[in-house]
């Protein structure tokens, strides 16, 4: 007869104050030392030793390399109506030891908050629209990525992606 080898529970001792909702979905070691930080994955986000926790759809890039887990977190650079426009933050990256489903929940999590994405070109560059999913709150949140190089303030470039989010509000709005 074979038995599933079930991870060991999280030491109580490396949980992160989490929220009454907040259950624990992976987790693993950070470094060698197998009594020091871990990295947690919730249903709420992934939390750090150096950071706290990061929701799901603060996360702009997460790749695994098989040792290692890369986080590249979204920044906000500005708040305009109706959304925001982000940065990529300074990656980090994490030596895992022993990972488990750790990458793997960080990947589908950060995945799923994706709700809706588009790019568009701009005359002196492109945008990316996008919608993600904030898990406890009802609705979506909207920002734009601008590709490097694009003038972002300039009244032109405001005006078109004031449109593009518009537009991109409609196309996502579930049907009634």
């Amino acid at each position: 007869m074979s038995f599933l080898r079930r991870r060991p529970k999280l030491p109580a001792d490396r949980r992160p104050e989490m929220d009454s909702d907040e259950r624990v979905l992976a987790w693993a070691y950070i470094g060698s030392d197998p009594g020091g930080p871990v990295a947690v994955a919730t249903n709420r986000g992934l939390w750090l030793p150096d950071r706290g926790r990061l929701g799901w759809h603060e996360i702009h890039k997460a790749a695994w390399s098989g040792s290692a887990l890369r986080i590249t977190p979204a920044e906000v650079a500005h708040e305009r109506a109706g959304y925001t426009v982000l940065v990529d933050a300074p990656a980090v990256a994490y030596q895992l030891q022993s990972p488990g489903e750790l990458p793997d929940q960080v990947r589908t999590r950060v995945t799923r908050s994706v709700a809706y994405t588009s790019h568009h070109p701009l005359p002196d560059g492109g945008v990316r629209v996008v919608a993600r999913r904030v898990t406890g709150r009802d609705g979506l949140s909207w920002s734009v990525r601008y590709d490097s190089g694009t003038p972002v303030e300039t009244a032109q470039t405001v005006a078109v992606t004031d449109e593009l989010v518009t537009a991109a509000r409609v196309a996502a709005a579930p049907p009634q």
